[in-house]
């Protein structure tokens, strides 16, 4: 579970999220108004990317807000991962 939270943190991870979502939001638009739920469900991982948030993460303990979940995650890293 480190490692998936590790990326999801990441700028790749956020970058992921934000086009995930965006993607999704894109499709719901184009499907005009029987997609705007599936636009609605493509705000939440845009925002949590674009906005610095793991929303996953406080379900297992972890910080909400990417930088202090990054700190949290290389604080418990053993040595030699650094």
């Amino acid at each position: 579970m480190e490692t998936f939270f590790r990326f999801i943190a990441s700028p790749a991870g956020r970058w992921t999220r934000a086009l995930a979502g965006g993607t999704l939001l894109t499709a719901g638009l184009m499907q005009g108004r029987k997609g705007l739920p599936l636009a609605a469900a493509g705000l939440v991982p845009l925002a949590a990317g674009a906005f610095d948030l793991c929303l996953l993460a406080p379900l297992t303990g972890l910080p909400l807000q990417g930088e202090a979940l990054r700190q949290q995650l290389d604080d418990a890293a053993p040595a030699s991962w650094r």
